[in-house]
């Protein structure tokens, strides 16, 4: 039976979420901070970095084989790098396939992607995301120890203190290093709005909280099954993965009524509402106040 999860009251959210305090301090965005990772995500670290470059070695043909398919297919190079948020506010470049054309968000900004089909995906760009083969490169990023392969998945700079402000807690999920993949990212499709962070948080703090070797290798499984085009609800009961997130406005009896879908708050951030870079991490010490009460 899948676990059905609800959304944290503020109180409950730190102590369901956060490690054990005499273990670890928060994440303050300084590079000189003392903030230490949890015991089991200190472990697995090395042991993932290590993985990680035997799949990158694996992979390496087929990437190289699907860079030479993008730019055969569109303009542009067959990867970009993009700035993410990581470990502790920490500022980091990935790397992916492109999928998209290169001037997707040349008039736009960034912006996250509308709900349904994006125009802006070119048609092999298409089956890289559905297969999830676009996230290749990262395995770079694991390497290099800036990401691991499973967490929660890193947010854009231009989003993340905008999402601090109006998501309580939401920066609890940087107290460890952002995942290619999760228990988020499996069971919850690609954020179009508020409630999908909500919901994918949700999912993020109990990954956190429960993190163990079991669980990472059935998620591992489950994403390398759907890298071969295995999918479905199926494959993620069988691994006992499935989770139903309910938020406590959705399950008000207002919430039930039927209303057309919002465009996403945050499609065209306010620009004093973008964090601060400085030394290549996002200044995130004013938001933790907000951090604290979620």
């Amino acid at each position: 039976m899948a676990a059905r999860i609800r959304e944290l009251p503020m109180a409950a959210a730190i102590s369901f979420a956060a490690r054990p305090r005499s273990e670890s301090r928060e994440p303050s965005g300084n590079p000189n901070s003392e903030y230490r990772l949890p015991t089991y995500f200190r472990c697995k670290g090395v042991a993932e970095r290590g993985l990680a470059l035997v799949m990158l070695i694996l992979a390496s043909p087929v990437i190289g084989l699907l860079i030479l398919l993008i730019k055969a297919t569109s303009r542009g190079p067959g990867v970009y790098s993009q700035q993410r948020v990581g470990l502790g506010g920490r500022v980091y470049t990935m790397y992916k396939l492109r999928s998209m054309r290169i001037d997707a968000e040349a008039s736009t900004g960034p912006v996250w992607s509308p709900p349904g089909s994006d125009v802006r995906v070119t048609p092999l760009g298409y089956w890289l995301r559905k297969l999830h083969l676009d996230e290749l490169p990262q395995l770079l990023n694991v390497v290099r120890g800036e990401m691991s392969l499973i967490g929660p998945r890193p947010e854009r700079p231009e989003f993340v203190a905008l999402l601090a402000t109006k998501i309580p807690g939401y920066l609890e999920r940087l107290n460890v290093l952002p995942g290619i993949t999760g228990l988020a990212q499996i069971n919850l499709p690609p954020d179009t709005d508020l409630n999908d962070v909500r919901r994918k948080l949700v999912l993020d703090q109990q990954y956190i909280a429960v993190a163990s070797l079991t669980l990472d290798v059935r998620i591992l499984l489950c994403t390398l099954l759907r890298l071969c085009g295995v999918r479905g609800e199926g494959t993620i009961r069988f691994m006992g993965l499935k989770r139903e997130v309910a938020l406590a406005s959705e399950l008000s009896p207002v919430a039930k009524v039927d209303t057309p879908p919002v465009a996403p708050e945050i499609s065209t951030p306010a620009v004093e509402s973008w964090p601060v870079e400085v030394a290549g991490e996002i200044n995130i010490a004013a938001q933790a106040p907000m951090a604290a009460q979620g």
